[in-house]
């Protein structure tokens, strides 16, 4: 009798602190949030920095980012580098292979105005927001891996107000 009652008063507790009363869109944009799965896309200096989030110091997992190689598994793409004409077809076809809602980073000044390589050769982008729509843009040469995360809050942020 006396085991039940302590069974009964210990689930009672456990039933009355893991209640929680919010609206299903509040719900899905904290799901949203908590769970963006980075493309590993990069061409050149900019994804150096992007990979070293990777590591340890950084510490890229505990923003529950998990970088992704496939762009259906992927809900975000940091695209990280110069973007050249020959290129483009597959940087779209990347997005338009994400599943919504997808979100961009464009990192580094070659990517958002074709940096330095903009002058002299035809065949950079001049930025990858005439093929794909940015969200945030990150600028630098190259951005510092403290500045990717930065821009990853911001993201959040963002979102994080969007409704259904």
């Amino acid at each position: 009798m006396l085991r039940n009652s302590i069974e009964s008063s210990v689930l009672n507790k456990t039933l009355t602190n893991s209640i929680i009363l919010t609206t299903f869109n509040d719900f899905s944009n904290w799901a949203r949030l908590s769970s963006l799965w980075p493309l590993l896309y990069g061409t050149s200096c900019c994804f150096i920095e992007f990979a070293s989030l990777i590591g340890s110091r950084f510490d890229f997992d505990r923003y529950g980012l998990v970088p992704r190689s496939s762009p259906r598994q992927a809900d975000l793409i940091i695209t990280a580098g110069t973007v050249t004409m020959k290129m483009a077809p597959s940087l779209v076809r990347l997005y338009e292979q994400m599943p919504e809602p997808k979100y961009v980073i464009a990192m580094g000044a070659c990517t958002i105005t074709g940096g330095m390589f903009s002058t002299d050769s035809y065949t950079t982008v001049r930025g990858v927001d005439k093929l794909i729509p940015v969200d945030i843009y990150l600028p630098g040469c190259p951005p510092k891996p403290e500045a990717i995360i930065d821009a990853i809050i911001k993201l959040r942020k963002k979102n994080s107000s969007r409704d259904i």
